[in-house]
């Protein structure tokens, strides 16, 4: 099976990527960890001595160090991890969304504390270790702080207890991870873990190829039809690679919020979530919620956003705390709705506060506020 590096080069060499010399620089220590990798999974394929031997003399498989990418969207972690783990000639290797791991993870720690009273971490490490050598997660972000009480201890048991070599992506750089978030300091051990046993490897060129993908569309679509659903299903296939006629089988997600909610998010892939209005407007949340939606995604669709009047004073509301988080967070937004920003909300409680609301959908449709890394200040 070909070599990250020389696929990556035969790639650039076609055409089909742009030569970007941070890319090449990951891809080469990409190389590096698939070679140690394939030469481990050759050393282990013993005669039946030394099979019958180790049984009786067990060995820990020695550790090959991982690597941490990381670096603003778009710029090619995503088809890098791909290229990695489709040239990884090995069996036991695992790529996940790392929402969906972590969904995994509080299952079988919930199914651990109910069939048993000690400490789930160690057993739950050592299932999904369980025929794995490598674990490739795409997306790292820790949004909450059920999350960030677990990592340090599981990815600790993972890497250093069962040599599990981890391949991560991430918008933020590991001392970014969870920042500002509720109790940190109990995370904080895992970003030391990060940076001894990951190699950090960033990837900041000044191509958003992302947002070439998209082109010159529109982010607002207005009024709302098929016309405009159209146009923000083209755009979620552009940003995410899926395949068009695939469309019944994009993934869903259960973001959490907390330790015992959830927000269910009917299309989620690659950083980009899709959402209705009704779902997340419509019904009683606050804060906490579009929060998590803006830690977690770096692209959300919304749709069906209505015009507004004093009887939707509440949905109105909703959707300017929604706004507020998604614009401090520098989430990209693409939206159907039934009219422009400036005449969403006329009249109403809080209808003059809106015009900062409105003035801010203005700005996040600008070129300078798309260019912006996802969840970094301003």
């Amino acid at each position: 099976m070909m070599k990250v590096l020389s696929r990556y080069d035969e790639l650039v060499a076609g055409g089909e990527l742009q030569p970007d010399p941070d890319q090449r620089r990951a891809a080469i220590r990409l190389g590096q960890a698939q070679s140690e990798l394939e030469a481990a999974a050759q050393t282990g394929k013993a005669g039946l001595l030394d099979r019958l031997a180790s049984r009786l003399r067990p060995q820990k498989p020695a550790a090959i160090t991982g690597v941490y990418m990381w670096g603003g969207v778009g710029r090619g972690k995503s088809m890098l991890m791909d290229l990695f783990h489709d040239c990884l000639d090995i069996r036991a290797k695992r790529r996940v969304h790392f929402h969906e791991f972590m969904q995994e993870v509080h299952e079988r720690i919930r199914l651990e504390r109910r069939n048993q009273t000690g400490d789930p971490i160690a057993p739950v490490a050592a299932a999904i270790a369980s025929g794995v050598r490598c674990l490739a997660f795409d997306e790292m972000v820790i949004g909450n702080s059920a999350d960030a009480m677990i990592m340090s201890r599981l990815f600790r048991a993972l890497m250093v207890e069962h040599a599990v070599t981890i391949v991560t992506t991430s918008n933020r750089p590991p001392g970014d991870l969870y920042k500002d978030g509720l109790n940190r300091e109990h995370f904080l051990p895992f970003i030391d873990l990060i940076e001894k046993e990951l190699d950090v490897v960033g990837l900041n060129g000044p191509t958003d190829y992302r947002l070439d993908r998209i082109g010159d569309m529109a982010s607002w679509y207005a009024p709302t039809g098929e016309e405009a659903t159209a146009k923000v299903r083209e755009v979620f296939f552009r940003l995410t690679d899926f395949a068009p006629e695939d469309a019944a089988n994009v993934p869903s997600a259960e973001l959490a919020i907390g330790a015992k909610r959830s927000i269910h998010v009917p299309k989620s892939l690659k950083g980009v979530g899709v959402f209705s209005f009704k779902r997340l407007c419509g019904e009683a949340r606050g804060a906490p919620d579009y929060l998590a939606i803006a830690r977690a995604f770096h692209t959300v669709i919304l749709v069906g956003i209505p015009q507004m009047g004093p009887d939707k004073r509440n949905e109105a509301a909703r959707f300017v705390t929604l706004i507020d988080a998604l614009y401090e967070h520098r989430v990209k937004l693409f939206a159907t709705a039934e009219a422009g920003p400036d005449t969403l909300y006329l009249a109403g409680d809080g209808s003059f506060e809106f015009e900062r609301t409105a003035s801010r959908l203005n700005e996040m449709q600008s070129d300078e506020y798309m260019a912006l890394g996802h969840g970094a200040e301003h």
